[in-house]
Formats: structure tokens, C-alpha cells, sequence
């Protein structure tokens, strides 16, 4: 009969097998990134801000990444819409800054269950499109279903270079990626487990451009995207009064979805 390992990891369906846990495995994966964030209202914005939060800024990050030369996919790769807002958590036992993640949307399944069951990252399924690009315009869609959500676009204007470089290579390098891992209970309502989690990444960034970054959230109907169009609607609602980053990136990103702990 099948007996599950104490020093392995386990992703359902379990009686197939797992791997042997290993703290200091690292995903790596080359990306390139479109990364927009906009001030808005700062009210709207804390009604997806769970307890034990504080809101430090009224901003949302929105991130589109192309990752390939995966690791972990054999040299696949899959892309990447990460929305967030930088929280400080204050625990009984921690207290940090970090990313708190809204939702992420991600067009392969495999990142997507890894993501969600070991680490709590809210991730779920869209169509998202490569950049394209006439340069210096680089844009791209989401899409459920044949329906676009979300449009970002970008027009370069120029490369970074020298400090700045050095700088930005320095907020990417580490970052405190958080996400609130819930499974509910079987035939019930609440929660079967309902737990905080610190996911450590970074980009290591090789090369970076500014430029002009807008975006654009397209209301939902149940018909459209029946198992999203409230998550969608909800971020449509926040207005945006101020783009406040768009950069361009290009690099390699670091997950060290072994190295995730629960905070508390």
C-alpha cells in the first residue's frame, strides 16, 4: 500500500509520488517584466486588506511577466499578471514589510497549484498575451473566454543606466511576496486552515527601461467570466488617479518557494 514519505513534499494527487524537501532549492527562471503601479484611493483600496495589515501606501502594483527557461518546466515557461499592495504585517510573533498579493493570473496550470497549495499566492486562470512589440510601444491583454479585462501598454523611453540601474537592481533583488493560504472546510462554512504566508523572490535585474505605462480594467459580467467577474469588477472600481512606476525589465527571477514560512 502506499505510504507517504516524512521528508518528502507532496502536491495532490499525492499517491503518485512526491519529492524530497529541500529548504535551499530555488526556482530560477529568465523573465521579462512590464511592471505598472498607480495611486489610488486609499479607502476603496483596504477593503481587500485582511486584519493584522496596515496599508502603507494607496497603491497598486500590477506586474506582467514572460517566464521562460524554467527550471522546474524543463526549459518551459508560462506568463504572469501579479497584482499587489505594500502592507506591513503586524503578528504576535512577526512584524515586516512586504507585498501583499490581491490575485495573481497565470495561463499554465502547474504554477498555478504549486503556487496555491504551498505557498497561498491566490493564483487562478487567464489568457495573457506575450508583449507585443513595435518599438518603442510594447503592449499586452488578459483575457478570459475570448472577454479582455485588462489591457498594458508601455512606450519606452529610454534605458536605465549607471545609479538608477543600481538602485532599481536593488528593490527587485529581495522582496517579501505574501499570501493568505485558505482551504475550506468540507461541507461546511469556514475555514480548514486559514494561515498567513511569507514567499521570499526577487529579480535579478539585467537590464531595465523607463517610459510611459498605462492600464485599463474592462467590467465583467457573470456570463463573460462567471468564476472571476467579481474579482475583476472590484479592481476596476479602484480608480486610478496616478500612474506612479512603469518600467521594463529583463533578468532572472529567484523563487524560493522552499524557503516560504507561515506568519503569524
Amino acid at each position: 500500500m502506499f505510504k507517504m514519505e516524512s521528508d518528502f513534499t507532496y502536491l495532490m494527487p499525492i499517491h503518485f509520488g512526491g519529492g524530497k524537501f529541500d529548504p535551499d532549492s530555488k526556482v530560477i527562471q529568465k523573465t521579462q517584466s512590464l511592471a505598472i503601479s498607480y495611486e489610488t484611493d486609499p479607502a476603496l483600496l483596504e477593503n481587500y486588506i485582511p486584519e493584522g495589515f496596515e496599508l502603507l501606501a494607496p497603491e497598486v502594483q500590477v506586474v506582467f511577466s514572460k517566464f521562460t527557461e524554467i527550471n522546474w518546466l524543463h526549459g518551459g515557461q508560462y506568463n504572469l499578471i501579479n497584482v499587489a499592495a505594500p502592507v506591513r504585517f503586524h503578528g504576535k510573533k512577526d512584524e515586516l514589510d512586504g507585498s501583499y498579493t490581491l490575485v495573481v493570473w497565470e495561463n499554465k496550470t502547474a504554477p498555478i497549484l504549486g503556487g496555491r497549495e504551498q505557498t497561498g499566492i491566490p493564483k487562478i486562470f487567464a489568457d495573457i498575451e506575450d508583449l507585443h512589440i513595435l518599438m518603442p510601444h510594447y503592449a499586452t491583454t488578459v483575457s478570459y473566454e475570448g472577454n479582455t479585462f485588462l489591457n498594458m501598454d508601455f512606450e519606452a523611453e529610454g534605458e536605465i543606466t549607471g545609479n538608477e540601474l543600481e538602485t532599481l537592481k536593488s528593490m527587485f533583488i529581495s522582496q517579501n511576496t505574501i499570501g493568505w493560504r485558505y482551504i475550506p472546510k468540507v461541507g461546511a462554512p469556514g475555514a480548514e486552515l486559514s494561515q498567513f504566508v511569507l514567499y521570499p523572490q526577487g529579480i535579478e535585474v539585467k537590464k531595465a527601461q523607463k517610459g510611459t505605462g498605462s492600464l485599463k480594467w474592462t467590467e465583467m459580467t457573470p456570463m463573460q467570466n462567471p468564476n472571476q467577474f467579481w474579482i475583476i469588477n472590484s479592481l476596476a472600481a479602484l480608480p486610478i488617479k496616478k500612474i506612479t512606476q512603469s518600467i521594463l525589465l529583463e533578468g532572472q527571477a529567484i523563487l524560493r518557494a522552499m524557503g516560504a514560512r507561515v506568519i503569524e
